[in-house]
């Protein structure tokens, strides 16, 4: 026994270090995220006529995702991790710059444009998790996920608190926050050149390893239960999150609260979406991935059930909070199974195509987010969130009968 616990892999010096850099650039990294989704919509409507489309550019973002996630991939598979991030953070410069300068302009197309480019960096960013994992010895994959996502509970503080500091600071409203998203994006590139990542191949993989394994083509990876049911509870994870996070400034305001109320709104969703990190990992290594994301699920629930019940500031505050802990326990519990279901030969597209699926679903979701919110109001658009939590719902219970199966019981993520 002694023996065994002495060869358990275990979290030497550089890899904290490294884990603890990636999430430095995730913290950073992820508040200008924050501060897109807070700034956007109430950017847009002080010269768009049309409010229905005022959370577009958000939408473009995530179509850029859809559009540079496999681009991105393969240039990190090619070039490294850090590379690719770097390339990353020089398309959030140049994205948040077109957007301040549409903005300015009042031009909506330009700001569209922005959120296209801005998508690479966005596609990147969600690589962190992914990158975290590499990091890390096996046993430390969930809280090496949960680890680096904690870095969203600087975003939280940090991007919100930007956006309130800058948002009047320059005329129109909301073109300091733009300029501080470039600035962001500047440091997240210059600290990302102090982490080491780990080779994406090895250069003499030993016979028979997996990593000697060829690549299975990517609809045979899909169709795995596991996979597939993961991704699905990611996805609505996700699309969920996005939808009532997009359209709550709108509906915060349309309902004679203050724009700072708005601001704080996003602040404690964010903070529900991060904070928990701290124990996420902790709760799955108790309690196990399904159980922890069934909790997810619930929690989704329970905020949009608090939404329903009135459009006091409390009712938003509520709301918002509790989605965010039931998209962090839905989604590292996703993460995690993904992880399980691919070869290190086939991480990059794997992991690519987890993601495009993942930001086809927020894409939609973000541009109906404002649209809803515009044409029917905040009560329609949750109660059709509903609806997508029943599906993670039923994935999460797939997931629970194929853990049943023989062949999937000593899976590494049961």
């Amino acid at each position: 026994m002694d023996a065994s616990v002495q060869n358990k892999p275990r979290l030497d010096a550089a890899m904290k270090r490294n884990l603890f850099l990636l999430t430095c650039c995730q913290a950073v990294g992820q508040s200008a995220n924050t501060m897109m989704f807070a700034a956007t919509g109430l950017s847009v409507i002080t010269f768009f006529p049309d409010h229905a489309f005022a959370t577009l550019p958000v939408t473009m973002q995530h179509l850029g995702v859809m559009l540079w996630v496999f681009p991105a991939a393969a240039l990190m598979n090619r070039m490294g991790r850090r590379f690719g991030f770097r390339v990353g953070s020089v398309f959030g410069i140049a994205g948040a710059t077109v957007c301040g300068t549409g903005l300015y302009y009042a031009n909506f197309a330009l700001m569209c444009l922005g959120g296209v480019i801005l998508g690479y960096a966005v596609a990147c960013l969600q690589m962190y998790r992914f990158a975290a994992v590499e990091l890390a010895p096996l046993g430390y994959r969930a809280k090496a996920i949960s680890w680096v996502t904690t870095g969203g509970v600087v975003a939280g503080a940090l991007g919100p608190s930007v956006v309130n500091w800058t948002y009047e600071t320059v005329m129109p409203i909301y073109l300091g926050t733009y300029a501080a998203m470039v600035a962001v994006h500047l440091t997240v590139f210059t600290v990302m050149g102090f982490i080491r990542f780990p080779p994406m191949r090895a250069e003499h993989p030993a016979a028979g390893s997996a990593e000697a394994e060829p690549p299975r083509p990517l609809w045979q990876i899909a169709r795995q239960p596991r996979f597939a049911a993961s991704v699905i509870a990611a996805m609505i994870a996700f699309g969920t999150m996005s939808f009532l996070m997009g359209a709550s400034p709108l509906a915060i305001v349309g309902c004679g609260l203050s724009h700072d109320e708005a601001h704080l709104v996003i602040f404690l969703h964010v903070m529900g979406m991060f904070v928990p990190s701290f124990f996420t990992g902790n709760l799955i290594n108790r309690f196990g991935l399904l159980p922890v994301m069934s909790w997810g699920t619930a929690i989704l629930m329970a905020g949009v059930v608090a939404a329903l019940l009135g459009l006091d500031a409390w009712n938003f505050r509520i709301a918002l909070t509790l989605v965010g802990v039931g998209w962090n326990f839905l989604f590292i519990g996703a993460t995690t199974i993904v992880t399980t279901c691919y070869r290190p030969s086939e991480r990059t597209k794997a992991q690519a195509l987890n993601d495009f699926l993942i930001f086809a679903t927020t894409a939609t979701a973000s541009f109906l987010a404002g649209y809803l919110q515009d044409r029917l109001g905040w009560y329609p658009l949750n109660r059709a969130s509903i609806g997508l939590i029943l599906i993670a719902a039923l994935a999460v219970l797939w997931l629970r009968l194929q853990r049943r199966r023989p062949a999937l019981a000593a899976a590494p993520a049961q």
